[in-house]
C-alpha cells in the first residue's frame, strides 16, 4: 500500500515514470519560443503593409480629388500657354513678311558700286564722299536710325575703307590670339573670285557681332551686325544678296 498524501482526501496511485521510448522527445517551453517570434513577425508585416496601403490609397485620392478640383483651371492655363505660343509665332510670321518687299542700296561707283538688299522695315542713312578716308559710311536700323553716339547697336553697319584690307585684317589678330574673336575664310555668292574673311564675336570693344571685310582694290569693304539680334537678316538677306565691282 502505497501512502496517502496527508494534502489529498483522496487515495493517489504509483507514480507513472515518463515514458522512455525511441523517437520521444518532450517539448520544453524554450523550443516554443521561435514559434511565437515568427507569430509576431508576420503581424508586424501585416500592420505595415495595411499602413503603406492606406498610405498609398490616401495619395491616389488626394491626386484624384485634386485633379477634379482644379482640372478646369489646370486646363484653362494650358489653353492660355497654348494660345501664348500660336501669337508669338503668327506675330514673328508677321514681322517677316512685313520686311518684304527687300529695299536696296547701291554705293558709287568710285566705292565698288556694292549692292545690297536689306528689310524694309529698317531705316538708312548713308554718308557717301569721295574725299573721306571712309568713302562710304552707312547705318541700318528697324523703323529709325538713331542717333551715332547714341550707343545702339545697329542691325547692320556698311563701310569703304580707305585702307588696304591687310592692315584692316591686322587690327583683329589680338583678339583673336585671345579667342574673342573667331575669323574664317568668306566669299560672297556672287562674287566669288574675292576671298575675304568673316569674323563672329567681339567685333568691337564691348560688342558682339558678325562682319565681313572684302579687299576691293586699295580700299577695304567692311559691312557687319553690331547684335546677335540681327544675325538672321544679316545672313540671309543681307549677305546672299550682295555684290560689289572688285
Amino acid at each position: 500500500m502505497q501512502p496517502n498524501n496527508p494534502q489529498s482526501p483522496y487515495p493517489q496511485g504509483p507514480q507513472m515514470p515518463a515514458p522512455n521510448y525511441p523517437g520521444f522527445q518532450p517539448v520544453a517551453a524554450s523550443q516554443q519560443k521561435p514559434h511565437s517570434r515568427v507569430i509576431v513577425a508576420i503581424l508586424i508585416i501585416t500592420v505595415l503593409l495595411l499602413l503603406m496601403a492606406t498610405g498609398f490609397g490616401l495619395w491616389a485620392f488626394s491626386r484624384s480629388l485634386d485633379y477634379k478640383n482644379n482640372s478646369d483651371k489646370k486646363s484653362a492655363v494650358a489653353v492660355s500657354k497654348a494660345e501664348d505660343i500660336l501669337t508669338k509665332k503668327k506675330d514673328a510670321e508677321f514681322a517677316e513678311a512685313e520686311k518684304q518687299p527687300f529695299k536696296t542700296y547701291i554705293s558709287p561707283s568710285t566705292a565698288g558700286t556694292i549692292n545690297i538688299t536689306y528689310p524694309r522695315t529698317w531705316s538708312a542713312f548713308v554718308t557717301e564722299s569721295d574725299k573721306s578716308s571712309t568713302p562710304v559710311e552707312g547705318y541700318f536700323h528697324p523703323n529709325f536710325v538713331p542717333g551715332v553716339q547714341s550707343g545702339v547697336s545697329f542691325a547692320l553697319r556698311l563701310q569703304v575703307l580707305d585702307q588696304k584690307y591687310d592692315q584692316v585684317m591686322k587690327q583683329f589678330d589680338s583678339a583673336a590670339k585671345t579667342g574673342k574673336v573667331k575669323i574664317g575664310p568668306f566669299r560672297a555668292v556672287k562674287v566669288q573670285e574675292i576671298l575675304g574673311s568673316r569674323l563672329d564675336g567681339e567685333i568691337a570693344q564691348n560688342q558682339q557681332g558678325s562682319m565681313i571685310v572684302l579687299p576691293l582694290r586699295d580700299k577695304t569693304i567692311k559691312i557687319f551686325t553690331e547684335a546677335g539680334t540681327f544675325t538672321n537678316d544679316f545672313n540671309n538677306t543681307v549677305l546672299p544678296s550682295l555684290t560689289f565691282s572688285p
